[in-house]
């Protein structure tokens, strides 16, 4: 189920989808979030948005990552994917957007349950 929040603190609805999934993913606020993927993008010489340096992020969090198989490469919705995983906390990555999925619901600021599934974390209970 959706559930329709927005921890951005002037509520924007950019390009800041990747803080908004880990700031829900693990409970912490959008400015901590923020200053992290700098600091990681400063070390990494890249952009904290950047698949590399979130994903780099999440790996220094104990997440494990997840490619969907190829033979099923873009074929499950962020919606599907709460069906099969409906326990455990995930941020899923579509491939332009990002979303926290927590025990079977999906949190984002607009409802994205009909995008499609790239890759997913797992976080750590």
């Amino acid at each position: 189920m959706w559930v329709n929040v927005n921890p951005n603190p002037r509520k924007r609805n950019g390009t800041d989808c990747v803080i908004r999934a880990i700031c829900f993913a693990f409970r912490m606020s959008w400015y901590e979030v923020y200053d992290d993927l700098c600091k990681v993008g400063r070390e990494d010489c890249d952009w904290g948005h950047n698949d590399d340096i979130w994903g780099h992020y999440l790996m220094m969090r104990g997440c494990t990552p997840v490619v969907l198989p190829k033979a099923c490469p873009r074929c499950m919705t962020i919606f599907e994917f709460t069906k099969r995983y409906p326990k455990g906390t995930y941020i899923i990555g579509t491939g332009g957007h990002a979303v926290a999925v927590i025990d079977g619901d999906y949190y984002d600021s607009w409802d994205s349950g009909h995008e499609l599934a790239s890759f997913f974390w797992k976080v750590p209970d």
